[in-house]
């Protein structure tokens, strides 16, 4: 009682400062846009802090008032706000003017490759195109190497497809956009992590908890928004190639153009191919299945006075080859076809003021994918469409934010295995939101609410909280909670499951997956001996009123839908320190509590570590030539399904080590790097595997690395696009 008394009093009644908020643009003679990364520093007490994306910044102010606060971004020209005590809680909205007529002045700022925003309400962690740069980074599904958030495992030992999972979830569980746009939905969710590279991207953001309304419905662990480059900012060529010693050549590029005073375009273009065959543990199954990846991504971007408009295309061939090699009568093969199309738009109209515009998101795809897993076929087709309308206003003030729209989804999906397995279905899903903001001098609330009407399954009613409070300087308390829902489909969302000879038992009807998530963190910023720190603690529960349970006990594969039987508590500290300029530590430690109802008891699901520890470090040198980093991970032990073929129970506790080096010269880098060094692998990966189609085959057991150390070697060679004066 005392603990909540006193945190009454904090959020309520403590002691108030000064704090100024605003808005930094910069006009170029033409438009007026804001300023991301603009620098706000106050001259007397020596502090400053940087705009965020949309331009923002909030600041508090010292008690020495007054003090002259300057505001510079590269490429404008400087401009200063002398304040004074009576200018508490004061709103800015400051306009830079380009300076090209004027001599260059360049100030330069280094942004961090991994931060968490301190201007957005929800917890959202950021990586920047620098963060992806430390690991090898060939596609998104290695994206999240140096992040203790998003784990990626294998789905099994035979197809070399990978999976995330947030808070212990599944992937399916995590909402992944691309640029606001639904990405890696249905069909395409199983394969999809690596047909988009990592140097295609400018930034991930990664939301933890429910997420806005505004972005639907499906986020019920979290959300992962992918920012790629800007054709206006990207180089005018980039291109990136690797080479492992395991047989994978990769070769990726990107090129950003002006077509006109108001059009630029982007051109993105990646090759993969795994041309060796590899079999380190001698079980004559291929550790790494050969195949081949062709992807190609357009984007071409208007930006005129009264509207902007984004739109292009995006397609990717992914072929795998897998299974036994060697002199075999009847070898036991894996194949997988996956084949994407899809075209977005995205419109912009602005109104009288900054904060009023009218946005308009579509997209249409069409997925197809079949292959096999030894005798066991699958094979599936979607067509999607989706529509976006978001109109963004305030109410008397910027203080009160409004965001409302309308959605509707359009899904035609079939999907079948040769085991007389099938779920077919048309989903029409029109929905409604609504989202107002309130920004106090410490505290921001946003409450928000969508309806969806399933034509299929009836209406769902989302109503989502979201509060951040300034406890102090550089203290922020964050609370978050809501509820989601998505349909299930339980043959592509479980196709690696395929990859044994267990029977599957269908669910006896689909049915919505509807969960509540509820949560928190508190973000410290600190000096120790004047290095820069930070702390990061976090919680989070969610919990299902339905959700489609995998149960892989005893030698089959059940679908079962469970109704408020299944829970995820998440809980994760993370520091980061600069001891030495330009040596940054980040280290973290995450427990995951998972469990469901296997049988008669509450169990921990399968294949999910309780305990990870994570370290990161990273120095470069003075002279900015040379970046070292090094990646160490800890997976904790696992529960393992139990089977007639193994008693083992657990999976061991394991190390994972992954450094690299890279060499910058103007306009080249060259890096060298490797993977699982400590070379760890599971023993045993594949359960009988001189006898595959035999009853007790089982290659879906894979919990830890298959493979031994990897080396790898590439090289980025960049064009920048030249700036007009």
């Amino acid at each position: 009682m005392k603990i909540l008394i006193s945190l009454l009093f904090l959020l309520g009644f403590g002691t108030i400062w000064s704090q100024v908020n605003g808005l930094v643009q910069g006009n170029n003679g033409k438009k007026t846009e804001p300023l991301y990364g603009a620098k706000v520093k106050l001259l007397l007490a020596k502090k400053g802090v940087v705009t965020g994306e949309e331009g923002l910044f909030e600041m508090v102010l010292p008690k020495d008032l007054p003090d002259t606060m300057v505001i510079s971004a590269r490429g404008y020209i400087s401009d200063t706000v002398v304040l004074f005590k009576k200018d508490r809680f004061l709103a800015l909205n400051i306009v830079l003017y380009s300076e090209l007529l004027l001599p260059e002045v360049i100030v330069e700022y280094k942004r961090k490759s991994f931060s968490i925003s301190r201007l957005k309400v929800l917890h959202v962690e950021e990586l920047t195109s620098n963060e992806l740069k430390k690991a090898a980074c060939c596609n998104l599904g290695e994206s999240f190497e140096t992040n203790a958030s998003v784990d990626v495992n294998m789905t099994d030992a035979v197809s070399g497809a990978k999976k995330i999972q947030m808070m212990g979830l599944e992937g399916i569980y995590t909402q992944i956009q691309f640029e606001n746009i639904p990405y890696l939905r249905g069909l395409e969710s199983s394969f999809g992590l690596e047909t988009i590279p990592g140097s295609w991207i400018e930034s991930i953001q990664i939301t933890k908890g429910a997420g806005n309304v505004v972005n639907g419905n499906e986020s019920m662990a979290g959300l992962i928004n992918l920012e790629l480059e800007k054709p206006e900012k990207m180089d005018r060529f980039f291109l990136n190639m690797y080479q492992n010693r395991f047989g994978r050549s990769e070769l990726n590029f990107r090129t950003g153009f002006e077509m006109s005073e108001k059009w630029s375009g982007g051109i993105f273009g990646y090759v993969s191919s795994q041309w060796g065959e590899i079999d380190e543990n001698g079980d004559s199954f291929m550790d790494v299945p050969l195949g081949s990846n062709v992807s190609a991504l357009g984007r071409f971007d208007y930006e005129g006075e009264k509207m902007e408009a984004k739109l292009g295309f995006n397609i990717h061939e992914d072929v795998k080859n897998g299974g036994q090699i060697g002199s075999i009568v009847n070898p036991y093969g894996v194949q997988i076809n996956n084949t994407h199309f899809d075209v977005f738009t995205k419109t912009g109209f602005f109104g009288k003021t900054p904060a009023q515009s009218l946005g308009i998101i579509t997209n249409w795809k069409y997925q197809l994918i079949d292959g096999n897993f030894g005798v066991r076929y699958f094979t599936g087709e979607e067509k999607r469409g989706y529509l976006n309308i978001i109109y963004d206003d305030f109410i008397k003030t910027s203080d009160h934010k409004i965001k409302t729209g309308l959605s509707y989804t359009y899904i035609d999906i079939s999907q079948s295995t040769s085991d007389t397995l099938s779920s077919n279905r048309v989903e029409n899903i029109p929905g409604a939101f609504f989202e107002y903001t309130y920004t106090g001098p410490r505290l921001i609330t946003v409450v928000g609410a969508r309806y969806d009407y399933h034509l299929l399954y009836g209406q769902q009613f989302v109503p989502r909280l979201h509060l951040k409070y300034k406890l102090s300087e550089y203290t922020d308390f964050r609370l978050t909670t809501g509820k989601g829902w998505r349909v299930p489909n339980y043959i592509m969302d479980n196709i690696s499951l395929l990859a044994n000879s267990f029977a599957w038992i269908a669910p006896s009807e689909i049915t919505p997956e509807i969960s509540w998530n509820a949560g928190g963190s508190i973000y410290q910023e600190f000096n120790m001996k004047n290095s820069p720190a930070s702390l990061t603690v976090d919680f989070y529960r969610t919990w299902f009123e339905n959700q489609l349970v995998v149960d892989r006990e005893n030698d089959q594969i059940r679908f079962i839908n469970l109704e408020n039987q299944s829970v995820s508590n998440s809980f994760q500290a993370e520091v980061s320190i600069e001891p030495l300029k330009r040596f940054v530590l980040r280290g973290a430690y995450k427990y995951l509590d998972v469990r469901s109802l296997f049988g008669d008891s509450l169990q921990a699901k399968v294949m999910i570590p309780k305990h990870r520890g994570f370290l990161n470090i990273a120095y470069t040198t003075r002279n900015k030539r040379w970046d070292y980093d090094i990646t160490v991970s800890v997976l904790g032990r696992a529960r393992l399904a139990s089977s007639s073929q193994s008693s083992r129970e657990y999976s061991d506790v394991f190390p994972r080590l992954n450094a690299q080096i890279t060499y910058k010269l103007k306009k080249w880098d060259f890096y060298l790097g490797g993977e699982n060094l400590t070379n760890y692998r599971q023993e045993n990966p594949i359960i009988e595997p001189e006898n595959p189609f035999g009853p007790n085959f089982d290659a879906t057991r894979a919990w830890g690395p298959i493979i031994g150390y990897n080396i790898y070697v590439g090289l980025r060679y960049s064009i920048k696009k030249e700036i007009e004066k």
